[in-house]
């Protein structure tokens, strides 16, 4: 089934099952406790569990699709990958969905493949594994069109195992989370736990909101607005890449949400665009108006990320 499927549901189908992967190798190195930190930047560690999970991840991929463009957020790696790592099952119910034309004829160079394979290293290496998701996004042309985002951590309430997968291709079909709408007769809205500043607070002020959750990694924000926790995430600062947002807006946008910059365009994410997201992150939920949010941000703050 799985060679017969357009190459869009291949990619996603075989992200899926590698996401789950790497969410364990993410909960062994934790278990083992060598984290290994390096600091790449200001406010930016990398750690064991980061340069393991994007090896699993990009060796798995570009083994089944070596001749579509991944970009992930460690860089090129040389170190030998162990074969328990390496995964090539699909999701069945990925291969199962039903394609329009135009997505089941796209090719291997109409692709890439954006990998964030820990995104919230600052709380994982805090302890604050609830923040920690695996980001595997997936592009046709400049559109951010399927997301996987996992969750190594999330506690599952039928057996207590650990682990949960969702993925969305928008227009089409979604899987592994029941949409929940946020509360009505109040604002809340989600922000950086550890990026802040003076314009990421202004705009935060203009929006009024009842309550602000400040929490870490893009993919646990949009995942506050999809379990009906948020109405809203904002984010007026360049501090995110493209592969932070990729797999989130995808998987959003497929839920029936919204994520642009905060003037209300959406980023390309075709490989040869740039990687930072320089005029910052607003995403509203399934529901939300988000021309309403655009509208409350000042143009002064907007100029700044203009």
């Amino acid at each position: 089934m799985a060679q017969s499927a357009p190459l869009l549901l291949r990619v996603v189908a075989s992200s899926v099952t590698v996401a789950g992967r790497a969410g364990k190798i993410i909960r062994d190195v934790m278990t083992g406790g060598e984290l290994n930190i390096v600091n790449k930047g200001k406010n930016d560690p990398q750690t064991e569990a980061d340069r393991s999970a994007q090896r699993c991840i990009v060796a798995s991929l570009s083994r089944q699709f070596p001749n579509v463009a991944i970009i992930g957020e460690e860089g090129p790696s040389n170190c030998e990958v162990p074969s328990d790592w390496v995964v090539t099952d699909s999701d069945q119910q990925v291969l199962g969905v039903r394609l329009p034309q135009d997505l089941e004829e796209v090719e291997d160079k109409d692709l890439c493949i954006w990998v964030d394979p820990l995104d919230g290293t600052s709380e994982y290496a805090q302890g604050l594994v609830e923040h920690v998701t695996v980001l595997i996004g997936v592009a046709v042309r400049e559109k951010a069109v399927g997301g996987i985002i996992h969750q190594p951590y999330y506690k599952n309430p039928e057996d207590g195992s650990l682990g949960r997968t969702l993925w969305g291709i928008d227009g089409v079909a979604t899987g592994g989370l029941q949409l929940i709408p946020p509360p009505e007769g109040k604002r809340i809205v989600t922000t950086t736990r550890s990026h802040s500043d003076v314009t990421v607070q202004s705009a935060l002020d203009a929006l009024e909101a009842d309550e602000i959750l400040k929490v870490g990694g893009a993919g646990h924000k949009v995942m506050l607005l999809l379990e009906g926790k948020a109405h809203a995430y904002v984010f007026a600062s360049a501090g995110c890449k493209r592969w932070d947002t990729c797999a989130p807006e995808a998987i959003l946008r497929a839920f029936g949400g919204t994520l642009t910059d905060i003037h209300g365009e959406c980023y390309s994410y075709n490989a040869e665009t740039s990687h930072p997201n320089t005029r910052g992150v607003l995403a509203t939920a399934p529901g939300q108006q988000h021309a309403w949010y655009l509208k409350k941000i000042p143009d002064e703050i907007k100029q700044r990320l203009a």
